[in-house]
């Protein structure tokens, strides 16, 4: 039996992760997820340092990222993901409330895999978020983890 992968949430507002937590077991989806609450530490998760240094080895399923976030925000940890050899094949989407053509541009330009607007309608909310959920830990085929290879080459 393959080992269900985490989901990393990175997200700010304590509204939209209870939405997204419920809408994803509503889904039945037994993967866990980890939440985040600022870029800061969507880092030091994906780094193991800090906090996160004894957590498991892996990289998670998919990244759900907002981009208005405190401290490093969301189009700089895309950016640092995507530079990263190790990072840069973990699909990160996008979940944001900006519809502003720019930050849609400079996501994509960065490699993100999809941008997602939360809808302002609760029901509509909470139907993206299953398919979001569904899609990426169940439909998908995930890459390999580069980190866990590159580590078993050397």
């Amino acid at each position: 039996m393959t080992e269900l992968k985490r989901i990393l949430l990175v997200e700010d507002s304590a509204n939209d992760v209870e939405l997204i937590l419920t809408a994803l077991s509503e889904n039945s989806l037994a993967n866990e997820v980890v939440v985040v609450r600022d870029g800061e530490e969507a880092l030091d998760y994906l780094y193991r340092r800090g906090v996160f240094r004894l957590r498991m080895e892996g990289n998670p399923i998919v990244v759900l990222l907002d981009l208005k976030l405190p401290k490093i925000d969301g189009l700089e940890v895309l950016a640092t993901l995507k530079a990263d050899h190790a990072l840069r094949l973990v699909p990160v989407v996008v979940l944001t409330s900006s519809q502003e053509e720019p930050d849609l541009l400079r996501c994509y330009e960065l490699g993100t895999n999809a941008y997602v607007v939360k809808p302002i309608n609760f029901q509509e909310f909470v139907e993206v978020i299953k398919q979001v959920g569904l899609f990426w830990a169940i439909v998908n085929q995930p890459p390999p983890d580069l980190s866990l290879a590159t580590r078993r080459d050397s």
